[in-house]
């Protein structure tokens, strides 16, 4: 496996082999893959794996792609857009590229935020199987969080996803995705940050959504998978996924153990387009 910067980008080679998957799986407890990655499951792989020495206080780095647009800015996880041409192959070599396509700069409830767009491609056998995404967001560190999302009626009858996520869940998510940002498993450094307690991922939400559109929607190969986070949820708990107000085959929502909306997805037959959604 390679990690090499290039005018830029990222460029991260390595077989996709079977034991992130087995990981995950065991950690969501549903059945392990075996030829496949089911969609979305590439958030395991790929990862850059840097030196300590490249961690700031809060556990982002400090440079490389994605750079913070400045010091001692609080980076926030937005939302992004997935298209899977074709589910990557265990066993098999894939190659990453991500590069910073786009910023600009907005003022929100929290205050100045610097939107950033990382864009990634994913290729296995010559061909490209995913292009993704990202849109981060960096605020002061004085500012203060979002509050939190609205209130959303749970139907009496439906399909359902629901996942406790308790801190030694948080914990080994934050390990399987190289995800070292402190506010996911320190108590104390998320209270500084302004939370009352520890931070679920927002991209478990996404993940959690995704399988969702597998078990009880139209799937995601050769769609385009759209997420946004709504609103920070925060402290251990069980999260449930519900339907979007168009039904299942079109997208799904997240609300937290008081019922409200943090994430929201939606699914089309559209690539990537490039829009990303502004919200924090």
């Amino acid at each position: 496996m390679t990690t090499q910067p290039v005018a830029g980008r990222v460029v991260r080679e390595e077989v996709i082999a079977p034991e992130p998957a087995e990981a995950l799986a065991n950690l969501l407890d549903t059945d392990v893959p075996v030829a496949v990655l089911p969609p979305m499951w590439h958030w395991v792989y790929l990862l850059e794996r840097r030196p300590s020495a490249d961690l700031g206080p809060d556990g982002h780095p400090t440079s490389g792609v994605p750079a913070p647009p400045g010091p001692g800015l609080k980076r926030m996880f937005a939302g992004g857009r997935v298209t899977t041409t074709h589910p990557l192959r265990i066993g098999e070599p894939a190659t990453r590229v991500s590069w910073v396509s786009r910023t600009s700069e907005k003022v929100g409830r929290s205050g100045p935020l610097t939107f950033l767009t990382l864009r990634t491609e994913i290729s296995q056998g010559g061909q490209v199987a995913i292009v993704e995404e990202s849109d981060l967001v960096y605020r002061a560190a004085g500012a203060t969080s979002p509050p939190g999302g609205a209130p959303v009626a749970e139907p009496a009858a439906g399909p359902r996803l629901r996942l406790a996520v308790g801190e030694a869940f948080l914990f080994r998510f934050s390990a399987l995705t190289y995800n070292a940002h402190r506010i996911h498993y320190d108590l104390g450094w998320a209270r500084a940050e302004g939370y009352a307690g520890l931070v679920v991922h927002g991209p478990l939400q996404a993940l959690m959504m995704a399988e969702f559109a597998g078990r009880y929607g139209a799937g995601l190969v050769g769609r385009t998978f759209g997420y946004r986070l709504v609103a920070p949820m925060v402290g251990t708990q069980t999260l449930t996924v519900l339907p979007g107000p168009e039904g299942a085959v079109a997208g799904a929502r997240v609300v937290d153990t008081a019922g409200r909306l943090t994430a929201q997805s939606d699914v089309s037959s559209g690539n990537v387009t490039g829009n990303p959604s502004h919200h924090a």
